[in-house]
């Protein structure tokens, strides 16, 4: 009996009484570092726009912080890491004894959390005499949380708060243990000789979207209908968490992602609750009469037109100022611009210089800006099986299909991994610069040709079908079809006739037929102030 019991009067010396030792907890300092990576949203389909109210794309943030150990083990604070956080992909690097455990904060520091945090110690309540004005403090105790009545314990019994008929407040005298206003993210780690250490905090967060934007701008048409453009595009990066990243390396990503996991649903964003008291703090029980309270006062005047211009433009941070093109002859040239990286199959944009990603705004970063583009005009006529007039009447006439075609190749003035976004297109006109069209644009990769849907034609009308109903009433294999083209343009246009399938159709009497996009088209040029007639066979297998 002896040797167990100076067993258990040893353990007994080495185990306090409250059990085994706590982790000592240690806050993370602010970050040193931040690079931030914004993915697009990977549902976003081609043509569709980036919602700017509920952005559903994601980033890689990636933060070093110094913290300092003491020896054994530990549990490391990382305050203000982005609400969006998916803490399951969380990976911290730089600790010697690496990660035991990690854990999110689910509750910010609201009035909810101070009193669950409170609960069985005192707090000071204050109630105000609405007749002479005199407050009165006393001490009392929280009994119960914060998920309905709260009821207090006082020196006179048990009462529950804004029921005694008098305007009551609570005053706490610390913020409790672990609470804090901004999210946070813990892990459990251990040091043999302690020490400190540079630590990197890498995860995924959520509510992070970007694409990008185009301005182009044409110069007049040569004669043979080519033309010169000038192009500027921005990356417009979206940051919808409440956390800003303060000069942190920004970078944008381009490019399909096969994402699986719902990292709206991982994110699992911590809350701030409110306190609700339902009582009858004034009027009669029997009324159950609600607090009234002083009805909002009205809104604030309008702002005057140029401070509403202002608010306006702050809404927006632009990187690398500049007057727009499209406004002015003159333009100062962009103090940054994202330079383009292989990423794989994807593009990677990175900004060269520090900048800041503000909560809930927008960041503009110019990464394209081409003043030599080599592009022209094409005429899209379609040639379905429409009976032709041999009288020429001009109401068979329709007007034909305009776009912008160029290359993404260097030779026109391009070369560069064009992202999916949106385009205005401005044109020089006598009263300045006018928009013309506006229209999306899919991912473009180097040496693909690029074309832009314009507005119909006003100067170009053109008809196209078989020429007698009776090649299809007797079946014959090979149709007559013609196509007439009228040009009221003061140059030389580009006509392409969309013959149909490729494959499938088959056509006689037209030479240089060509396969693009999976369509049969014939290219000729049309001279200015003229009428052209084509005349050919077609067959379809």
């Amino acid at each position: 009996m002896i040797r167990p019991l100076l067993l258990i009067a040893a353990l007994a010396a080495i185990v306090p009484a409250g059990g085994l030792l706590a982790r000592e907890t240690v806050d993370a300092s602010a970050p040193n570092e931040l690079a931030v990576t914004v993915y697009r949203d990977p549902q976003r389909g081609e043509g569709e726009r980036m919602d700017r109210r509920w952005p559903e794309g994601f980033a890689m943030i990636s933060e070093v912080r110094t913290v300092t150990l003491p020896p054994g083990e530990s549990k490391i604070r990382f305050t203000g890491v982005a609400e969006g956080m998916v803490a399951v992909s969380a990976i911290v690097t730089g600790l010697p004894g690496g990660t035991i455990e990690k854990n999110r904060n689910a509750d910010l520091l609201s009035p909810a959390a101070l009193v669950d945090r409170t609960l069985g110690n005192r707090v000071t309540i204050t109630r105000t005499d609405p007749a002479s004005g005199a407050a009165r403090s006393e001490q009392a105790i929280v009994r119960t949380r914060a998920d309905g009545g709260l009821v207090l314990e006082t020196q006179d019994g048990f009462e529950a708060v804004r029921c005694s008929g008098l305007p009551e407040k609570l005053t706490f005298d610390q913020v409790p243990s672990g609470l804090s206003p901004q999210p946070v993210f813990s892990i459990d780690t251990r040091s043999d000789t302690g020490g400190t250490y540079t630590a990197t905090l890498s995860y995924l967060a959520w509510g992070f979207d970007w694409e990008a934007n185009y301005v182009a701008r044409l110069h007049e048409a040569r004669a043979d209908g080519s033309l010169r453009m000038e192009l500027l595009s921005w990356l417009t990066i979206l940051n919808d968490n409440n956390q800003s990243f303060p000069d942190a390396t920004l970078m944008a990503v381009a490019g399909t992602l096969s994402v699986e996991s719902d990292f709206e649903e991982l994110a699992d964003e911590p809350e701030a609750r409110p306190l609700r008291l339902t009582c009858y703090p004034f009027g009669s029980t029997a009324a159950g009469s609600p607090l009234l309270y002083p009805p909002p006062p009205p809104p604030p005047p309008p702002p005057p037109a140029m401070a509403a211009m202002a608010m306006d433009a702050e809404s927006i941070v632009v990187t690398g100022s500049r007057i727009q093109k499209v406004m002015a002859e003159a333009a100062a040239p962009l103090s940054v611009i994202a330079a383009e990286e292989a990423l794989g199959d994807l593009k990677l944009y990175r900004i060269p210089e520090p900048v800041t990603v503000a909560a809930q705004g927008q960041k503009q970063v110019a990464f394209l800006d081409k003043d030599e583009v080599e592009a022209r005009f094409i005429y899209i006529v379609g040639c379905d099986y429409g009976e032709v007039d041999e009288a020429d009447e001009v109401e068979y006439f329709e007007p034909a299909r305009l776009i912008l075609a160029t290359a993404n190749e260097k030779s026109k003035g391009l070369g560069q991994s064009l992202p999916m976004g949106g385009i205005a297109i401005y044109e020089p006109t006598s009263f300045g610069e006018l928009l013309v069209a506006e229209t999306r644009l899919r991912d473009f990769a180097l040496s693909e040709d690029i074309e832009l849907d314009l507005p119909q034609s006003t100067q170009v009308f053109a008809q196209c079908g078989h020429v007698d109903e009776e090649d299809l009433e007797k079946e014959r294999r090979w149709v007559r079809k013609r196509a007439q083209i009228s040009n009221a343009n003061d140059s030389a246009i580009t006509v392409r006739l969309d013959l149909g399938t490729a494959g499938y159709t088959k056509t006689r009497g037209l030479k240089g037929t060509r396969i693009k996009d999976g369509r049969l088209i014939y290219e000729t040029e049309i001279p200015a102030n003229s009428r052209r007639i084509l005349r050919f066979r077609e067959r379809n297998d």
